[in-house]
């Protein structure tokens, strides 16, 4: 199977934003961008850094429309899948057409927010709901708390991917108890992925990003649970980076070959549902 996917799946780029300036952007935004990020620009970026599949993450400030990711991903439903922003409430009948549409998951971008009741009747049944349907929940939340609530999203059944490193301004520290309990977590078998994506947010150069991969690994004791992604277009980050610097940050991230085909390839051809 996995020679089989290698055959057709050359790459998978499993975070990047969609967006126009003229989409409705919500009001609590923390950020808007002045420029068009177009799926046309990030397909042609795929190409030209011999990628050929990828995961939309919608972004932040458009909210849960997420129509303008499902009209993209309608127009590639070959090439790309997607992780919507919704609403709890949500009705089965709209997670049915997203699902139809290449969504795979949600993001919870928890970045400066206060915490929900993850143990409530209302987050479980829908927790359950996307369980039921093999999504994956996404979080972007700093290290520092992710151990106190990530059970508690676990018990549903989903499987959850963690943002960019997990956030951490100054590494992963075993000594850190809050930063063991997250190893901890990676260590006990649960479905937890990683991102090992966008190190400059969390302030760390090729040497850092190096090493809290090591930790993260050794947690773990294996690769499995590893995905990549450009962030593209590094939203607040675009003087300092750009696509290329991320994938050639990557390839220096990743020597090992065996190790990047199971991070490009592998690992993300069957968490997103990828098919040869």
């Amino acid at each position: 199977m996995i020679s089989d996917t290698k055959k057709t799946i050359k790459g998978i780029d499993t975070h990047a934003h969609i967006f126009r300036t003229d989409l409705p952007m919500t009001a609590e935004r923390r950020y808007a961008p002045d420029y068009n990020a177009l799926p046309e620009d990030f397909l042609t970026h795929l190409v030209g850094h011999r990628i050929s599949h990828g995961v939309l993450v919608q972004p932040s400030f458009l909210g849960t429309d997420n129509s303008f990711m499902v009209r993209a991903l309608r127009q590639h439903p070959e090439k790309l899948k997607g992780i919507a922003v919704v609403d709890p409430t949500i009705s089965d009948s709209e997670l049915d057409a997203l699902d139809a549409n290449g969504v795979v998951g949600i993001r919870l971008n928890l970045i400066k927010k206060p915490l929900e009741n993850y143990t409530s009747l209302l987050w479980q049944t829908f927790l359950s709901k996307l369980a039921q349907r093999k999504w994956v929940v996404e979080i972007q939340r700093e290290i520092d708390d992710l151990a106190t609530f990530l059970p508690a999203i676990l018990e549903s059944g989903v499987e959850v991917v963690i943002d960019h490193f997990a956030r951490t301004n100054e590494g992963i520290d075993p000594s850190n108890s809050a930063h063991q309990d997250f190893l901890d977590l990676l260590s006990s078998g649960a479905p937890i992925w990683t991102k090992v994506s966008a190190a400059y947010r969390c302030n760390a150069d090729i040497e850092q990003a190096k090493e809290m991969l090591a930790t993260l690994r050794s947690a773990y004791g294996h690769s499995d649970y590893f995905l990549w992604g450009s962030d593209w277009p590094n939203t607040q980050f675009e003087a300092q980076t750009d696509y290329t610097s991320q994938y050639n940050f990557m390839e220096a991230l990743l020597p090992n070959m065996d190790e990047r085909d199971k991070i490009l390839i592998s690992n993300p051809s069957k968490l997103f549902k990828f098919q040869p």
